[in-house]
C-alpha cells in the first residue's frame, strides 16, 4: 500500500520541479504534504498507536500556512508586505 502513495509522491515530485506555472507547482507541494499526513496516518494505524496523531495535525497545520504563503505570493508577488509609512 505504501508503494502506490510513494509513486504517486514521486510523480507529484516531477510535477513540482517541471510544472508549467507556479500554481501548478503549489498544487503539486501540497498534494505531497497530503500524502506525508497519509503516509503518517497509515503508519501509526500499522503501529497500533495513538503517538502519531500529534504529527499528522503539526503537518497538516504546516500545510496550511504553506499554502497560504504561496497563495499570496503568487498573487502579490510578495509574502510579507513592508509598507514605509
Amino acid at each position: 500500500m505504501f508503494y502506490y502513495i510513494d509513486c504517486i509522491s514521486f510523480l507529484l515530485l516531477i510535477r513540482a520541479i517541471i510544472g508549467p506555472s507556479n500554481a501548478d507547482r503549489a498544487v503539486a507541494i501540497d498534494t505531497i504534504g497530503v500524502n506525508m499526513m497519509a503516509i503518517t496516518a497509515l503508519v501509526a494505524i500499522h503501529l497500533v498507536t495513538d503517538k502519531l496523531n500529534d504529527v499528522v495535525l503539526l503537518i497538516g497545520i504546516l500545510l496550511y500556512i504553506g499554502t497560504i504563503a504561496v497563495a499570496k505570493f503568487i498573487e502579490k508577488g510578495v509574502v510579507i508586505d513592508r509598507n514605509n509609512h
